[in-house]
C-alpha cells in the first residue's frame, strides 16, 4: 500500500480511477484501502470528497464493463472447450449461468465488499449472457455504493483509518469462514441426498 499511497498524494484522482479500474478486472490491488486512505486525505483537504468519489466510481464502471465484454466474448467458447478442466464443463456451466441469472443483481451490488467475489461476477455476468442494461443498473449502482462507503468511511475517520481496515478485514475473515462453512454444509447435504 505504501507505495500506491505515495503515487495518490502525487497524482490523486487519476490514480484513484486507474488503481480501482485494474482491481476489478482482477489484479491483487488493496481497493478498500486505498479509497479508504482516499478518504483520510478528503479529511485532511488534499483531495476533494465528491471528485474521489466519482474518480473511484468511474474506475470501478470502467473495470466492470472490461470485465462483462471480456466474459461476453471469450466465456462460452473458452469454458466450453477448457471448462472440464476447472469443473466447469457445459453442464456446470449452464447451470451456474442459469443460476448468475437469477440472483446475479444481488452479487452484484453487494459482491464489491467481498473480496474475490468482486473481481468475477463481471466476468460471469458476461458469460451468462446477463442483459448488458440490467448489468450497467447493478454493477455500476453497487460500484456507487461500494465507493461511496469506503471513501466516506475515511473521510469521517480521519487519522483512525488504519484501525478500522484492519477490524473490517478481521470480521471479513471470520464472516468468510462462516459462510464458506454454511455453503460446504449445504452442498453436501444436497450431495447426500442424490444419492
Amino acid at each position: 500500500m505504501g507505495s500506491i499511497a505515495s503515487y495518490i498524494d502525487q497524482y490523486g484522482y487519476v490514480v484513484i480511477f486507474i488503481a480501482l479500474l485494474l482491481e476489478l478486472i482482477a489484479l491483487p490491488l488493496p481497493g478498500q484501502v486505498l479509497m479508504s486512505y482516499a478518504g483520510l486525505l478528503v479529511y485532511q483537504g488534499h483531495l476533494n470528497w465528491v471528485t474521489s468519489i466519482l474518480a473511484a466510481w468511474m474506475g470501478s464502471c470502467t473495470g466492470m464493463t472490461i470485465t462483462y465484454l471480456v466474459g461476453y466474448k471469450l466465456g462460452h467458447p473458452f469454458f466450453e472447450k477448457y471448462g472440464h478442466r476447472f469443473y466447469l464443463g457445459p453442464k456446470r456451466l449452464n447451470k451456474t449461468a442459469a443460476w448468475f441469472s437469477k440472483h446475479g443483481n444481488k452479487v452484484l451490488i453487494f459482491g464489491y465488499f467481498i473480496p474475490g467475489v468482486r473481481h468475477f461476477t463481471g466476468y460471469f455476468s458476461g458469460v451468462s449472457r446477463l442483459p448488458f442494461r440490467a448489468y450497467m443498473i447493478f454493477a455500476y449502482g453497487g460500484a456507487l455504493i461500494w465507493t461511496s462507503t469506503f471513501i466516506s468511511i475515511g473521510k469521517l475517520l480521519g487519522p483512525q483509518w488504519e484501525l478500522f481496515h484492519h477490524l473490517i478485514k478481521k470480521n471479513l475473515l471470520i464472516g468468510l469462514s462462516i459462510a464458506a462453512f454454511i455453503f460446504i454444509t449445504v452442498y453436501f447435504y444436497k450431495f447426500k441426498k442424490k444419492i
